[in-house]
């Protein structure tokens, strides 16, 4: 499942100025809700929300207040000015503690159900970059508006020699065609905006952040008039097959991603990762 190899050679093309590891300062989530009863739901961990144990855990608890309150439906977004979320804190995963990298990735898998399989309407503003798990995050919602500009989003492990588990693949499949899917995973493609919206990888195009969250907004309030029920259970009909099988099959996914984190090959090139970040952090 997580086969990772010629990294050396690869992680140069792979590493983009705004992949810096992140620090916590203050709360990671912003939860509101406007007077129309929909919750905006902003990551908030500089400088590019990298997806650590505290973040994902937040994000779950977060979306279990959004169901809760009722609200009509949820905007996930984003409160640094270029990414969305740069994907998965890989922090999490050099020379782990193996209770709390367990935890880390069980936690991924609970975040990906309840936004995935959520029976209210969710929409994503991507203000930014999104590679990786910020995809992930994105595609995991029902609509998708991204802000112009030199942004990017894909799912890019192949470029790191890392195969993306099956949910992350089956996420890309309810989104894209499935030849556009393969053709992307295989080759790690990133889709700028434009090449995105050509693809349905997003819905719409957005000038800005605000106007991002507004069109996300605006199709969250087309369900007034369809049914919540009706809504909910068609939604998850369809996205039935990828939910039942990670369902079914956690414990396996886990064991799996055990096993990758703890090969010393994979912890030799997380290192040569890491420092050919903090090499260009430094330039």
């Amino acid at each position: 499942m997580f086969p990772l190899r010629q990294v050396i050679a690869t992680v140069r093309y792979t590493t983009p100025a705004f992949r810096s590891m992140s620090a916590s300062t203050g709360p990671l989530i912003d939860l509101a809700v406007d007077n129309d009863g929909i919750a905006t739901l902003t990551m908030q961990r500089p400088p590019v929300n990298s997806l650590n144990l505290e973040l994902l855990d937040a994000l779950g608890k977060a979306l279990d207040d959004v169901s809760k309150n009722k609200s009509r439906g949820v905007v996930l977004t984003s409160s640094s000015p270029t990414v969305f979320s740069a994907g998965l804190d890989i922090m999490e995963m050099y020379k782990p503690d193996i209770k709390r990298v367990e935890t880390f990735w069980t936690t991924l898998q609970e975040v990906w159900l309840k936004l995935f399989g959520s029976n209210y309407p969710t929409a994503a503003a991507i203000n930014g970059h999104a590679p990786a798990g910020g995809c992930l995050l994105s595609m995991s919602c029902e609509y998708r508006a991204m802000v112009t500009g030199k942004y990017n989003i894909g799912l890019n492990e192949t470029a790191l020699g890392i195969v993306a588990p099956k949910w992350f693949m089956d996420t890309m499949c309810n989104t894209i065609s499935k030849r556009e899917a393969e053709y992307a995973l295989t080759t790690a493609r990133m889709f700028n905006t434009d090449e995105a919206l050509k693809v349905g990888l997003i819905d719409v195009l957005a000038t800005d952040k605000a106007d991002a969250v507004d069109k996300c907004k605006k199709f969250i309030k087309k369900f007034d008039k369809i049914s919540p029920i009706a809504r909910a259970l068609t939604k998850q009909k369809i996205r039935a097959e990828p939910l039942t099988w990670l369902i079914k099959n956690r414990k396996q996914d886990t064991d799996e991603f055990l096993t990758f984190v703890q090969n010393p090959k994979v912890q030799q090139s997380l290192e040569l990762y890491i420092q050919a970040l903090k090499q260009k952090s430094a330039k």
